[in-house]
């Protein structure tokens, strides 16, 4: 990820002279809480992202946990999803919590979310706390381990707010995570751009701002020798679509 990285300068002692007051809206313009890493920002070619710890060791171990005891992923038929014209079965387990009356509609089904949960108040507040963002609608995928996967996607549906970011909080064993330029993708690529590889840690926070997700796709690939599970969340802001 080093290479990719920018990594902000220290503030000088005593205000910065005439220097613009960050926006709150922009997480790495933020001061990190007492005792947190800083952000790192991720730059490429149309991405943009900020990167960083937002739980201490032991409480993402409690959050973990908690997560592991509380959520309660879809079954049956919301196990599936369309690509391609085929119905496949998810390779992980996958639930989505939100406000009442919000759908989410991904890879052709449908998603009405269940009511918050404490646990994932927790989380969600605390990224508000750190970013200034607010968020209605959470995304959780578990990976039983690194057989568990998702393919090169971008999360770009029509109900998010236009050009909200997406905080992806990630809990359990440290995964590849991938960025992928959409001109660089397949045999008919028009450029060659490389991949962006990051690893996203136990209690991370990872923002995808925009325009990250018009130009770049992810995806968690197969890793075998990942012995562990990792829960990831992904918290993002959602229009209230007017029914026909």
């Amino acid at each position: 990820m080093d290479r990719y990285v920018v990594k902000r300068p220290a503030r000088e002692a005593g205000g910065g002279g005439g220097r613009k007051r960050p926006r709150p809206e922009d997480p790495a313009s933020r001061e990190p809480a007492s005792g947190n890493p800083p952000w790192q920002e991720i730059r490429a070619e149309g991405l943009n992202c900020d990167y960083r710890l937002l739980f201490g060791r032991a409480e993402a171990d409690e959050i973990f946990q908690q997560l592991e005891e509380e959520v309660e992923y879809f079954e049956g038929e919301m196990t599936k999803l369309h690509v391609f014209g085929k119905w496949h079965n998810i390779p992980r387990k996958q639930v989505s919590y939100g406000d009442p009356e919000l759908t989410y509609t991904y890879s052709g089904v449908t998603f009405s979310p269940k009511p918050w949960i404490p646990v994932l108040s927790r989380i969600r507040d605390r990224i508000t706390l750190d970013t200034g963002h607010t968020f209605n609608f959470v995304l959780i995928n578990r990976y039983k381990d690194g057989g568990d996967h998702i393919g090169e996607h971008r999360d770009d549906e029509r109900e998010l707010v236009p050009r909200s970011p997406i905080a992806s909080v990630s809990f359990g064993a440290c995964r590849d995570f991938v960025f992928r330029h959409c001109d660089s993708r397949g045999k008919n690529a028009t450029r060659h751009i490389k991949p962006i590889k990051l690893q996203l840690a136990h209690g991370s926070l990872l923002m995808m701002k925009y325009p990250t997700n018009v130009y770049w796709y992810h995806s968690l690939p197969i890793r075998k020798k990942v012995l562990t599970p990792r829960i990831n969340l992904t918290f993002r802001k959602v229009m209230t679509l007017a029914k026909k």
